[in-house]
């Protein structure tokens, strides 16, 4: 499968988005990247990272890197 040609990807969606919907992203492994696109609609555009960028910005959510002040 090709970065272009996400048909075959394995989307998934993070365990905390919980059922009601939302705002969610879902993510898709395609080597040597991955691809992200809006939950709500899935056919809609996608973004695509390579694998250490994405590890980086994974890293800082985890650490609260880019909560936002209420």
């Amino acid at each position: 499968m090709s970065i272009s040609d996400l048909s075959g990807a394995r989307w998934r969606k993070s365990s905390r988005s919980g059922g009601q919907g939302g705002n969610c992203v879902e993510v898709a492994g395609v080597a040597p990247a991955v691809a992200v696109r809006d939950s709500k609609d899935p056919d809609g555009p996608r973004l695509a990272f390579g694998s250490a960028a994405w590890r980086v910005f994974a890293d800082r959510v985890k650490a609260s890197e880019y909560d936002l002040e209420s």
